[in-house]
């Protein structure tokens, strides 16, 4: 039998964001890493995930997340230190008070985003 052996990953970006950068720092098929830069007044869109299950650190900054919870969105500031798990099928985006570094653990669902910007209008 032979053992598992350590292998190195290669960080990268993926691609430009309008909020900031975004660096996958980990891609297993159990998990994935992610190391998101957001500039102040920035965010992400409103979505949900299908099968995505994430928790999201702030490293450092000021973040907020607007979620939906039941009755329309309410709005959650998060501080450095704080997490947030968002689990599939929650309406959720996250937006930068401060800049902010964000640590994101999740599921390694690349093409699970369902936009949700127009329902919310």
């Amino acid at each position: 039998m032979s053992r598992p052996t350590i292998e190195r990953f290669e960080p990268r970006e993926l691609g430009p964001k309008e909020w900031g950068t975004e660096l996958l720092v980990a891609h297993t098929s159990q998990y994935v890493g992610k190391v998101s830069w957001m500039h102040a007044g920035e965010q992400g869109p409103l979505q949900y995930h299908e099968h995505k299950d994430e928790t999201v650190y702030v490293f450092s900054g000021c973040a907020w997340v607007d979620f939906d919870s039941g009755t329309g969105l309410v709005r959650c500031v998060i501080d450095t230190g704080s997490s947030i798990h968002i689990p599939p099928g929650a309406v959720h985006r996250v937006g930068a008070v401060t800049d902010c570094v964000l640590f994101e653990a999740s599921t390694p669902h690349f093409e699970d985003r369902v936009n949700v910007e127009d329902q919310y209008v």
